[in-house]
């Protein structure tokens, strides 16, 4: 039985099941499930074979979606169906999808129909909708997430492999760890907000539910583009996926800073699940987690809640019973925020985003727990805006920050909760956060999803620069788990191989170079020796400024290897290497580093 992506467009393209056969076996399964509050609207299931047998037709099975059945959150558009945002009495049927339903079509998948979700996209939980409240499938008594709570349901459920939903405060990120499923929350701008629905329009993205990393990187890659029909669009590079990054500074709250209201089990799995990324290779770096906590705040505290109310205000002017009473008692807070409160909330901001830079500036990334804890349905229905904003502890943040992020899997828990972590960094590197994050739920040999799929095993990632890469040889300070590896990995930066020079070159330890590095020479063939290096790939757009900050008596220049290419790589003049010690007798720079600390 297929069920990811990639082995569904396998499938396809070898002909051992045909689109239509998917997409039918997807509808009999949502029949077979039988919960109707996961799917607002379904599409004529006629409508859609057909549209499955004309794309066979067509005979293009290299499409990355080739025939992959996708849902798609009744915040987004698709044309021929109403999009309601749960809220029957906002109801219109547009007639043209929204940019990423468009790019999703493109390249062959078929929309199924649109799922539910907490209304007008309001809330952490899944329960605040006049649809219903879709039942958990990991574990029936717990919330499914919001507000994306059908599309979660959905990939989780085996309905469909594919979901989309949306993120403006961890709408894309809670549902996913309650469900066992990925979600990968992109930088802002990566992918169109056309045709979006609005929640708070400055921080919305759309949002990728999948069971796997790699086929949430299928879908980002299809959908990630410039639109000049979005003013919040931004020519953003996703940059490929690579081998788990070596050396990778992964930030961890201070002691004690983690919120998990009790629940010490929780707590339990976030330790191990930090354990196994150092065991991966991570090097674990303590950063101050306040205020992010600070920032947080702001979301529902601040103007942003004005934003929610300006989509919606007429309709509450009009019927406001029309909106569910907890979206409704949120939402008109934002009729009383002035100008002055306004700016008083953006002067903060930018001052928190100063202090998000800077603890960049010692990390690559932070991992933290995708929520503190989980409740039941009771609970939250009990306590609804109170466990709602607990839920959203460690998202609320991300957006406001202008953050990328990815909850992945974790664990599953004695008592069948399951558990997830996100990995967040700055935007721009969600393959770099990919990278991270495949390898570790790989780790975790975790089952997928609700219907306890194995996962397939990790596709290969490439060894060569792509089209839009430059491959340079790292010496010194730059190689992994090193001094100044961190340039590489905050530019984009992946490692290719690890590998050796031609025997024509010697290596010397520079003086008075902070942090020390050494200084390549070459020299006559037999003069020399072979020197281990790495051979890393940088986003194209990003080596110019690489190449820019490298301080003299280094260069660039051309590096032969040792299967005879010739790379771009750090060099030395010549004149700096006088009175400079020569220490190519270790034959590499991370030799010699290691036996000076032995002897110090």
């Amino acid at each position: 039985m297929t069920e990811t992506v990639a082995e569904i467009v396998a499938a396809h393209r070898a002909g051992t099941t045909s689109p239509a056969k998917t997409v039918a076996r997807s509808f009999q399964r949502i029949r077979d499930h039988g919960d109707p509050a996961v799917f607002i609207s379904l599409r004529n299931e006629a409508d859609a074979i057909a549209e499955a047998e004309a794309l066979a037709a067509k005979g293009d099975t290299s499409l990355p979606l080739y025939g992959v059945p996708v849902a798609v959150k009744d915040n987004i558009d698709v044309a021929g169906l109403p999009t309601t945002a749960a809220c029957p009495a906002f109801s219109y049927t547009p007639t043209q999808d929204a940019n990423t339903v468009a790019r999703l079509r493109a390249a062959g998948a078929i929309v199924i129909g649109k799922t539910n979700l907490d209304q007008f996209a309001t809330g952490l939980v899944g329960v605040r909708s006049p649809y219903g409240i879709p039942k958990n499938p990991v574990n029936g008594d717990l919330v499914p997430g919001g507000s994306s709570s059908g599309s979660a349901v959905a990939v989780s459920a085996g309905l469909v492999p594919l979901s989309l939903g949306t993120d403006t405060a961890g709408s894309g990120r809670v549902p996913a760890m309650l469900n066992n499923i990925v979600g990968l929350k992109p930088s802002l701008g990566l992918m169109s907000t056309s045709g979006v629905l609005p929640a708070c329009r400055t921080l919305d993205c759309v949002s990728i539910f999948s069971l796997n990393v790699d086929d949430a990187m299928i879908a980002l890659n299809v959908m990630a583009g410039y639109d000049a029909a979005d003013p919040y669009s931004r020519d953003r590079f996703v940059g490929p996926v690579t081998d788990f990054p070596p050396g990778i500074r992964l930030g961890i709250p201070r002691k004690g800073q983690l919120k998990f209201f009790g629940d010490t089990v929780l707590e339990r799995s976030y330790d191990a699940a930090v354990a196994r990324l150092i065991a991966l290779g991570a090097v674990p770096v303590e950063f101050d987690l306040a205020p992010f906590y600070e920032t947080a705040q702001l979301l529902y505290e601040g103007p942003w809640v004005a934003e929610r109310y300006l989509v919606i205000r007429d309709l509450l002017a009009k019927d406001p019973d029309a909106v569910h009473p907890v979206t409704r008692e949120i939402t008109l807070k934002g009729e009383k925020i002035t100008a002055a409160d306004t700016f008083a909330a953006l002067y903060k901001l930018e001052a928190m985003r100063q202090i998000s830079r800077t603890t960049f500036e010692s990390i690559d990334a932070m991992v933290l727990p995708t929520a503190p804890t989980a409740y039941t349905v009771e609970q939250v229905l009990a306590n609804p805006i109170e466990l709602n904003s607990r839920n959203g502890t460690y998202t609320n943040f991300v957006n406001l920050l202008d953050m990328c992020g990815l909850a992945v899997p974790a664990a599953m828990r004695a008592d069948g909760i399951p558990f997830g972590i996100t990995l967040l960094a700055p935007a721009g590197h969600d393959a770099q956060l990919a990278s991270i994050g495949r390898v570790f739920h790989a780790d975790t040999k975790l089952k997928t999803g609700a219907k306890g799929v194995a996962q397939p095993p990790l596709a290969p990632v490439s060894k060569e620069p792509g089209t839009d890469e430059v491959a340079i040889v790292a010496v010194g300070a730059h190689l992994s788990g090193m001094a100044l590896n961190h340039e590489l990995l905050s530019l984009g930066g992946r490692l290719i191989e690890a590998t050796s020079t031609a025997p024509d070159y010697k290596l010397y330890a520079l003086k008075g170079t902070v942090p020390p590095k050494p200084g390549m020479l070459r020299v006559e063939p037999g003069a020399g020796a072979a020197i281990a290096v790495e051979v890393w790939a940088l986003p194209t757009k990003a080596f110019g400024a690489f190449v820019a900050a490298i301080p003299s008596p280094l260069s660039i220049g051309t590096v032969r290897l040792a299967d005879g290419s010739g790379v771009k790589g750090f060099l030395v003049e010549a004149a700096a290497t006088e009175g400079a010690r020569d220490i190519t007798s270790f034959g590499g720079w991370r030799a010699f580093v290691a036996a000076q600390a032995k002897s110090a």
